[in-house]
């Protein structure tokens, strides 16, 4: 699946019915980390959540691969970029359950950032311990934000 890089967030969310319309609620964390301006207009898609038979790597697979500088050689890479680094503080929401039992959240693009300690639905604050081309893990600095 491709991601476009004009991805601003990304979010579980439930479709429920109002009237005669279908909503999708943005969380308040998108409203206030910029991510999303009220009153403005997006482009929504929609992805199906990942079938339970797919393995971790199957899941961390999905970010979308770019080319990038390999600044020694000066040649182009198709390794993608995390868009995170070490030491980054991340406020992320936990989407899923790896097979190790750690949260996995989802940033930019797909990118995964797996959470041990978490459960599915917290919603923490992390530092970024470890990087790696398509994971990252992260440690609580503070849970429910």
């Amino acid at each position: 699946m491709e991601i476009s890089d004009k991805l601003l967030c990304l979010f579980s969310a439930d479709v429920t019915l109002k009237g005669d319309e279908y909503v999708v609620s943005v969380p308040r964390r998108e409203i206030d980390t910029g991510s999303v301006e009220p009153g403005e207009t997006y482009r929504v898609a929609l992805i199906s959540r990942e079938t339970e038979e797919e393995s971790d790597d199957e899941q961390t697979a999905t970010t979308t691969t770019q080319s990038s500088t390999n600044t020694s050689t000066g040649s182009v890479s198709s390794e993608p970029q995390p868009p995170v680094e070490a030491g980054e503080i991340r406020y992320v929401e936990v989407e899923d359950i790896g097979k190790q039992g750690d949260g996995i959240a989802r940033v930019e693009r797909g990118y995964v950032i797996i959470v041990p300690g978490a459960e599915i639905g917290e919603r923490v604050k992390v530092e970024i311990t470890e990087v790696k081309s398509n994971f990252a893990v992260g440690e609580i600095i503070e849970e429910e934000f």
